[in-house]
């Protein structure tokens, strides 16, 4: 059985992700870290409260004394976590829907724990070799107020907070309804910032939108931004770590070209940068001009937070890095994906140009996604299968890091399993939207014919 995925663990609440599973991952790592004392927050779902209560009684079985923060984005609770110097466990399902909850473990240092440091959690969790302690030792719970707080107010220490407010900008934000909605419409005010929102309001249930901001569920903010005269809009997903843009007409911007545009911005000749296998090649356009390298992995927070430290033991500089879903990770920040951290170094790029300027040089690429959902182990093997097969009957180049990436040169197609959901997701990129919805088109209907047959 594997726990722990491309960003925590995740599933659908009270089915795959049980109070009882909760409370074991929390014994688990209660465990493992042997420390006296553990934070815990969570973004809003509708479940999150009942699993932190959960959490709480394992931590506390095992001995552990709890620091309950509420409602806070994960990198608030990263940031507590470096501050108090404990580790934090955050109920969170991310960008996933309404129904879904998980669990993510960070360590001492606020980073989320590397493969290894996981490894050791999921082995105690799987054996069942937990510490616990008898009723006099059992942990203390404190509650704590001001993590919010404390969260913003580094924020504003590490961001150039003058050439932004000069900038007299029109921020239109959605928070998704997700744990954002109690920071970033403080941040940005503080920074000087005019700010509209919608779907603002804290709620699990995430009535307005989705907590995925990707286009089909973004409409709200492109008329927002048309509607007020904004120069940019921002979204979040459910726990705050991502940041999605639209420009100063109201139109989405990819979030490859975000990335780019960021990279663009800091990366030196001498630096190294690190993607997922679904890096567009906007970014590694930037890394070929800047004569930087890029160092690939495969997909999710884990693995690219794993090789930056990989990277950061043998001094290499990694300036920047991410993926181009809107999380994004300034190591020389803190290595957190932090979405309203993201937003004000855009920003900073958009008090100098409007945001169609910024992104202008990285929008000659077309990027197409499609997903076929399973129900079944044999049908998720047989839509493996037939990828395989199609990427040993092609003439491109193949990567198979995570899943199979099919590299034509004019255009590229991956095909893998979701880390967090049973789905298989099918990414494409081409300078021609044919071209790469042509490549989609085609691995879904091989990926489907299998499935039927499973």
């Amino acid at each position: 059985m594997k726990v722990f995925g491309s960003s925590g663990t995740r599933g659908v609440a009270n089915e795959e992700l049980t109070p009882d599973f909760v409370m074991r991952v929390a014994k688990a790592a209660g465990s493992a870290w042997d420390v006296d004392r553990v934070a815990i927050a969570r973004d809003t779902r509708a479940t999150g409260e009942m699993l932190v209560d959960a959490a709480v009684a394992g931590l506390t079985s095992v001995g552990v004394d709890v620091d309950r923060l509420g409602v806070v984005p994960t990198p608030g609770a990263q940031v507590y976590a470096e501050q108090e110097a404990l580790p934090a466990l955050m109920i969170t399902a991310s960008h996933n829907p309404p129904e879904y909850n998980g669990v993510k473990l960070i360590g001492s240092d606020g980073v989320e724990l590397a493969v290894a440091d996981l490894e050791r959690v999921e082995e105690l969790f799987l054996a069942e070799k937990f510490e616990e302690v008898t009723w006099d030792e059992v942990g203390h719970v404190t509650q704590i107020d001001d993590a919010s707080k404390r969260y913003v107010d580094q924020l504003l220490d590490a961001v150039d907070r003058e050439k932004i407010a000069d900038a007299d900008l029109t921020v239109a934000l959605d928070p998704g309804h997700g744990a954002g909605s109690l920071t970033s419409p403080e941040f940005f005010r503080r920074l000087g910032c005019r700010v509209v929102t919608v779907n603002a309001q804290p709620d699990g249930h995430f009535p307005g939108r989705n907590p995925e901001p990707v286009p089909e569920n973004l409409d709200d903010l492109g008329r927002l931004v048309r509607a007020t005269d904004a120069d940019v809009g921002i979204a979040h997903d459910g726990d705050a770590d991502r940041a999605i843009f639209y420009d100063e007409t109201g139109d989405y911007v990819e979030g490859d070209a975000t990335l780019a545009a960021l990279t663009a911005a800091v990366l030196g000749p001498e630096d190294t940068t690190v993607s997922a296998v679904n890096v567009s090649q906007r970014v590694v356009d930037v890394v070929d001009d800047v004569g930087a390298d890029l160092a690939l992995t495969p997909i999710g927070s884990t693995n690219i937070i794993t090789r930056i430290e990989e990277l950061e033991a043998r001094d290499e500089h990694v300036p920047v890095a991410g993926e181009g879903n809107g999380g994004i990770f300034f190591p020389d920040y803190r290595l957190t994906r932090d979405g309203a951290y993201t937003a004000a170094r855009f920003l900073e790029l958009v008090a100098d140009a409007p945001v169609s300027e910024i992104v202008e040089p990285y929008s000659g690429y077309h990027n197409v996604r499609r997903n076929i959902e399973y129900k079944t182990e044999a049908e998720r093997t047989k839509m493996l299968v037939a990828a395989e097969e199609k990427a040993e009957d092609s003439d491109a180049d193949l990567d198979t890091k995570d899943g199979y990436r099919l590299d034509y040169g004019d255009a590229w197609v991956l095909t893998r399993p979701s880390g967090t959901e049973p789905l298989v997701r099918i990414y494409a990129e081409a300078r021609d939207e044919a071209r790469a919805k042509a490549l989609v088109d085609s691995m879904y209907e091989a990926l489907l014919g299998a499935k039927t047959d499973a």
